[in-house]
């Protein structure tokens, strides 16, 4: 197992920031997801990691040694790339073990390391195949065997699940979830998908323009966000964010718990009936979950409830919340402790 440390790292093009300041240390042996939308970094931060781009300032260390300036092939990481660039002419077997073919590994050693990843990965039946004879899930183990065959003790994935459907996508987080654990990999995982993070990770690392807005566990990001753009990128629907004013929602009389510019809710943490009258501007039902969004003043209110509940738009509500699920944060959107 490795550990992996970056610090001040920073990349720049001529008069563009594409990273600023990065520090960051993740465990040996853990699942660290990079988390963020298009442009934040983070598939930046993961070349850097591998070597792929060259930081312009900062250090990166693995298991303690600086490899800031080494070539990719001596930080002894793997690599797992969204398309999976995987050989179209060359069956599963010599895809899997083409980087050790390379490196003019001992035929022996190269028949016991294919032999064992294609058992772990199930694609022992599949050797003789080519990639077009593969499903979208196939080509995606066969990409994670390459990795896996060269025994490194760093995976890094930039969203290797992307162009998987949604059914096959959930069943191979948990498949690389449980790999990962029984293989001790420290691996470092690209996505923008909040529920890949939310359900596979150790540690989120949550990027917004090039900088790191947040890294916690998924509770603790969840529970506690640091600041307001955490806040309404973690969960589905997203975290309230309640203009106050004089310590009131704008454009009514309701308390907002205390003197702050942002009031923030979970949607789940506001229940139907209570003691603040609202008006039900719009409904979505998705089936277990109805899904309203209420206007208190001159702010909306989104409200998570059951299925089963009918209303639609017009109707008035009396919503509440306890004092526990108020979430405060000033005028920079930083949280108010």
């Amino acid at each position: 197992m490795s550990s992996i440390q970056l610090v001040d790292v920073g990349k720049r093009w001529e008069s563009t920031t594409a990273l600023e300041g990065i520090n960051l240390s993740i465990a040996p042996g853990s699942f660290c997801v990079l988390l963020g939308p298009s442009g934040c970094g983070k598939s930046t931060t993961l070349r850097i990691i591998a070597g792929l781009e060259t930081a312009t300032s900062g250090q990166v260390l693995i298991d303690g040694r600086d490899v800031t300036n080494l070539p990719p092939a001596q930080r002894g990481v793997a690599m797992v790339f969204q398309n999976y660039a995987l050989f179209p002419h060359l069956n599963v077997a010599d895809n899997i073990t083409f980087g050790l073919s390379v490196r003019k590994l001992p035929a022996a050693e190269t028949a016991r390391r294919l032999a064992e990843t294609a058992e772990l990965l199930g694609l022992t039946p599949l050797l003789q195949r080519k990639p077009g004879q593969l499903s979208g899930g196939q080509q995606q183990r066969v990409a994670l065997g390459r990795a896996l065959v060269a025994q490194a003790k760093v995976c890094l994935m930039d969203e290797p699940l992307s162009n998987l459907d949604a059914q096959l996508r959930q069943e191979m987080r948990t498949e690389l979830r449980e790999l990962q654990q029984r293989l001790g990999l420290t691996v470092v995982y690209v996505t923008h998908d909040q529920a890949e993070a939310m359900s596979m990770a150790d540690q989120v690392v949550l990027l917004h323009k090039g900088r790191i807005e947040q890294a916690a566990t998924p509770r603790q990001l969840y529970a506690r966000p640091a600041t307001t753009f955490a806040a309404s990128f973690i969960g589905t629907p997203a975290m309230n964010l309640l203009r106050l004013d004089g310590g009131q929602i704008a454009g009514s009389t309701v308390a907002g718990g205390r003197e702050a510019h942002w009031l923030g809710m979970r949607p789940e943490s506001v229940t139907l009936g209570g003691r603040v009258p609202a008006t039900v501007r719009s409904v979505e039902y998705l089936g277990a979950d109805l899904i309203l969004h209420c206007g208190i003043g001159s702010e909306t209110v989104t409200v998570r409830t059951a299925g089963q509940a009918e209303l639609a738009a017009g109707s008035q509500v009396l919503l509440d919340w306890p004092d526990q699920a108020m979430h405060h944060f000033d005028s920079l959107g930083q949280r108010v402790q």
